[in-house]
């Protein structure tokens, strides 16, 4: 009967945490550390603007994420909980490498702050875009993933919505040919994110990760301590050279969360808490109940929903 703490991607622009931050110590610790590895101010990552070039803003996007889901796991173990199995969506997963004791909280930090010296795309490229397609149940899902076109990359398998009707995939690409397809299926079926400007998990991303990859290369990475779940396949990681890979790929390859919450139901997850705002509430089917949490009041919803489910919790000592 396992507790399974669950971490999405993606950068936001909404602002999270910020009453959960005023109201722990233990989270205002966890940021003035960060701060410390970053040379960003708590600020910058709590809660101010984001910067406007695309991979600054990313950097500074994903240390923003990154902060809140360990701040939230923090809290969480603060009360006791502590999770049986881990596993997270694209930097979700390198965040849950973290808390599986697979890499350091400061080595992954100081991984996504050199991520902002990544070169832009040369001036005269085509402009980069991501897009969400909602595909009914009959529909054509080889259309709805751009098989075949050039420009257009199936990047993300969100799985079926919470009634079922129909299942979220995420495009990613060059703009131009995005807004074509959407153009072309039924309306309001695909949605180009305007403020996206990254084709994550696609092959534009090479030269990112060809940039990254000698800073990769010269991490430390160890053998998970807990059962620590792919995006990228079906199954664990179980080696250090497992989550350097991991690592390496995310960049480029496309990711599932189908792939984390199915393999989380195998290894016997019977409560899903999801860390921090980047998995929107309400939207998505799990395999068993999730609780969001990125405000206080969920903190006394999880211990709730922990007791009715007599889950077992696992004891202390999990890596930090």
């Amino acid at each position: 009967m396992a507790l399974g703490f669950l971490f999405g991607g993606g950068v936001g622009t909404e602002v999270h945490g910020v009453e959960l931050h005023k109201a722990y110590p233990v989270m205002r610790d966890l940021y003035e550390e960060i701060a410390e590895w970053t040379g960003l101010t708590v600020g910058q990552i709590l809660e101010e603007d984001l910067p406007e070039a695309p991979e600054e803003r990313q950097s500074v996007g994903t240390i923003r994420e990154t902060a809140l889901a360990l701040g939230v796991h923090d809290v969480l173990v603060g009360h006791g909980l502590r999770p049986s199995v881990l596993g997270g969506l694209s930097l979700g997963a390198m965040t849950a490498s973290a808390l599986a004791g697979a890499v350091s909280r400061q080595d992954l930090f100081a991984m996504l702050s050199h991520s902002r010296y990544a070169p832009e795309p040369p001036a005269g490229s085509p402009e980069q875009g991501l897009a969400l397609a909602f595909v009914a149940a009959d529909a054509d899902l080889a259309l709805y993933r751009g098989e075949g076109r050039p420009g257009v990359h199936a990047s993300g398998d969100f799985g079926p919505t919470a009634d079922g009707a129909m299942s979220i995939i995420m495009l990613s690409g060059e703009r131009a040919a995005l807004d074509e397809l959407a153009a072309e299926v039924t309306p309001g079926t695909m949605v180009p994110l305007p403020d996206r400007t990254i084709a994550v998990h696609s092959p534009l991303r090479r030269p990112y990760r060809d940039f990254m990859a000698p800073y990769v290369d010269g991490m430390t990475f160890a053998s998970p301590s807990l059962p620590l779940l792919s995006c990228l396949e079906r199954g664990r990681l179980a080696t250090a050279d497992d989550v350097r890979d991991l690592f390496h790929r995310n960049a480029t390859d496309p990711v599932s969360l189908v792939d984390v919450y199915a393999g989380m139901k195998e290894e016997g997850v019977r409560l899903g808490l999801v860390m921090g705002g980047s998995i929107p509430d309400g939207i998505l089917r799990f395999p068993f109940p999730v609780v969001h949490v990125d405000r206080p009041e969920h903190i006394e919803q999880v211990l709730t929903t922990v007791y009715e489910l007599g889950i077992d919790l696992p004891p202390a000592g999990a890596p930090r």
